[in-house]
């Protein structure tokens, strides 16, 4: 039976997601619950001072975010920018498109985050120069990724390291 193409956001159910410290958020999936193919959204619930996700960019998938309700700033290359109910947030992906949405305000921090689902995604984090190579299933998706790795950016192995006649 296929599932339901409508859910109400009353009825999401969110999990935990972060580190306990400054990364903290209440992630509701919305796209596996109504069987979206291309397309991943949820909605994210932020506490005053925290963020959900690291400084990163995307260089296959586009990111689009709507703030539901609170106010916030969005941290894009070497700006920040006021965010509050009502604005649509478009990140692009590739170069020069590093994001992050920080709750600023005394309140709670509610948006819709969108983007597409193309694999295989490689993602950037230019804070703690990282990089994430991510083959598979999307996130979210309920399904383990084929391959997911984190690495620091920095010394690149010879194509034929490690490899015996």
């Amino acid at each position: 039976m296929a599932k339901k193409p409508v859910i109400n956001i009353s009825d999401l159910k969110y999990f935990d997601f972060g580190d306990g410290g400054k990364f903290e958020a209440k992630l509701g999936p919305v796209s596996p619950r109504i069987g979206a193919d291309q397309l991943g959204y949820n909605v994210t619930l932020v506490k005053p001072g925290k963020r959900a996700f690291p400084y990163h960019l995307h260089h296959t998938n586009e990111e689009m975010f709507y703030i539901i309700e609170g106010t916030g700033t969005l941290r894009y290359n070497d700006q920040e920018y006021p965010i509050k109910k009502g604005d649509f947030i478009a990140c692009p992906a590739g170069p020069g498109t590093a994001r992050q949405i920080i709750n600023t305000s005394k309140a709670d921090l509610k948006y819709l985050a969108l983007s597409t689902t193309q694999g295989p995604e490689v993602a950037e984090y230019p804070d703690s120069n990282k990089v994430m190579v991510h083959c598979g299933p999307p996130p979210m998706s309920g399904e383990e990724p084929h391959l997911r790795l984190m690495v620091k950016k920095g010394k690149n192995l010879d194509y034929f390291e490690g490899e015996s006649d």
